[in-house]
């Protein structure tokens, strides 16, 4: 298989199919919904940021399924049903 040159519209589709970056997208959402209700008022901000890097990180993590059934579902879409 000859190697595709890599465009924009590669890189869009590439990011697209990639579960990671689905995983990430809803790893910061989580953190910016749940960060208010996580830290002080008296916490300094490298611990306000350690506690947002954390959540992030666990809704990275939580998210596995739900980035692959996305990702599945955008292939079928896009793709259709018989080129996965």
């Amino acid at each position: 298989m000859p190697k595709r040159p890599i465009t924009p519209t590669y890189i869009v589709f590439y990011i697209l199919f990639l579960p990671d970056s689905w995983q990430i997208l809803m790893g910061i959402i989580f953190a910016l919904i749940l960060h208010r209700f996580a830290v002080g008022p008296d916490m300094s901000n490298i611990s306000k940021a350690l506690v947002f890097i954390m959540l992030a990180t666990i809704g990275y993590t939580i998210t596995r399924i739900p980035a692959r059934w996305i990702t599945q579902k955008l292939k079928t879409w896009i793709l259709g049903q018989g080129k996965r």
